[in-house]
């Protein structure tokens, strides 16, 4: 049976690292648009082998690694991305090649080497291996 709903074990009911708050949260849900989403559900299904749920008339919602948010200043608001992160990119890069995945060149910043991902629908997704502390283990 899936998990549908990534809870926070470490939250004891709204204290966490001495903060009180009235708001417990307990998952994150992730929109990805696409002009061809049909196509992009398959590609996380079938290559990138997220596990998912049909929520309904075949419409899949996939469970995710641990994640993140990080917030970053702009010109404009609603603007997101879509980061995978893994241990070693140039590995996860031949293993999608090798499904032929087409990724980008990498690009290393300060904070994290980086490739993006082209999705079957025509968009992208990023890859990266971060240079950077997670918060993933935060108590």
């Amino acid at each position: 049976m899936l998990n549908t709903c990534f809870t926070l074990p470490h939250i004891d009911g709204a204290e966490w690292r001495g903060y009180t708050s009235p708001i417990v949260i307990s998952g994150a849900h992730v929109i990805v648009y696409s002009k061809d989403a049909e196509a992009d559900r398959a590609f996380f299904r079938d290559v990138l082998g997220l596990a998912s749920i049909d929520a309904g008339h075949g419409w899949l919602i996939f469970a995710l690694p641990p994640a993140e948010a990080a917030f970053h200043p702009a010109e404009e608001n609603d603007r997101h991305e879509l980061y995978f992160m893994c241990a070693d990119l140039k590995a996860e890069m031949s293993a999608l090649a090798r499904m032929n995945v087409v990724c980008s060149p990498v690009h290393e910043e300060r904070w994290g080497s980086l490739t993006r991902i082209s999705l079957p629908g025509g968009g992208q997704v990023g890859l990266y291996q971060p240079k950077h502390p997670t918060a993933f283990d935060l108590p």
